[in-house]
């Protein structure tokens, strides 16, 4: 059998060891959270975070959303000009549970560089100012507490005070349970401050994003006079799996999705987050010169 151990592949007597000092560098690749596609995350960025395989929408930060939503900047300077920034949360009722409240909060702050879970400011598209408020679904869920109530609230002042349309992004997990009642009341509150806008024909363009549920959803997120969703966001009150224990039965494909939503007319249209700020340019422009009535 010499002839076949001349066709053997010599044996390698040197170990190769590998250099485990160059490493991929975190967060250089992104997986598709729909097809499973391994995507190039500076790529993705470049495309507003919309998967190039599969459409699927990723959560945006809310100063990627800002910044799609405004103007380019006029040299180093933002068009969008915050306010209420100096609002953060405290510990009202001293909560705990795994961790205290104020862990919590600090921690969210730490990861996200905010002070809360929403920024609110006043911004321009087009040529077109307006006042623009924005979810950070990192801090703590996007969830609703009091500070987060009044800086909508305060998006709905601005616009009533300068007679301009009022923007919401929503992308949250609903009412912040570690505030308890306090939460809740901002329900109520935002609500008040959308019949104000409409006593005085001002416009409300909702935007509603994945996910939109719980408090969020019940109150200021359904309320717009236009209401615009991007693809397949969830978007309800409770959770489908807390629905289904309920009642007992399984629910459609697709329940809760913004295509089911519309089908049921729920919102207005669905848009690709490559249109949404040509659509809503489109929306402002197409209800006059700031003002409507409906």
């Amino acid at each position: 059998m010499a002839w076949f151990d001349d066709l053997k592949t010599p044996r390698i007597k040197t170990q190769i060891v590998p250099d485990r000092t160059s490493k991929v560098p975190e967060g250089l690749w992104t997986k598709c959270n729909d097809c499973g596609e391994i995507l190039h995350s500076k790529n993705l960025y470049d495309v507003l975070q919309v998967c190039t395989e599969c459409g699927y929408h990723f959560r945006m930060r809310a100063v990627d959303r800002i910044a799609m939503l405004s103007d380019p900047p006029k040299g180093n300077e933002s068009v969008f000009k915050e306010y209420g920034q100096d609002l953060v949360s405290t510990d009202p009722l001293e909560f705990d549970d795994l961790k205290p409240y104020r862990v919590r909060l600090r921690a969210a702050a730490q990861q996200t560089g905010m002070g809360d879970a929403f920024v609110s400011g006043k911004t321009r598209l087009g040529g077109l100012p307006y006042h623009l408020g924005v979810f950070e679904f990192k801090f703590m869920g996007g969830s609703m507490g009091a500070v987060v109530g009044e800086k909508v609230a305060l998006v709905f002042e601005g616009a009533l005070k300068d007679k301009l349309p009022a923007v919401i992004v929503s992308a949250s997990g609903g009412a912040r349970m570690q505030e308890g009642i306090l939460s809740l009341m901002q329900m109520a509150k935002t609500s008040a401050m959308i019949e104000r806008m409409r006593n005085e024909g001002l416009p409300y363009i909702s935007i509603l994003t994945d996910p939109t549920t719980g408090g969020v959803a019940a109150s200021f997120a359904m309320l717009g006079d236009i209401i615009l969703a991007e693809p397949n966001a969830l978007i309800g009150f409770a959770g489908p799996r807390v629905i289904e224990q309920t009642i007992r039965q399984s629910l459609p494909k697709g329940f809760q999705r913004s295509e089911f939503l519309l089908q049921h007319g729920f919102v207005d249209r669905i848009v690709h987050r490559k249109e949404l700020a040509k659509e809503l340019h489109s929306w402002m422009l197409r209800l006059g010169q700031h003002t409507c009535r409906f």
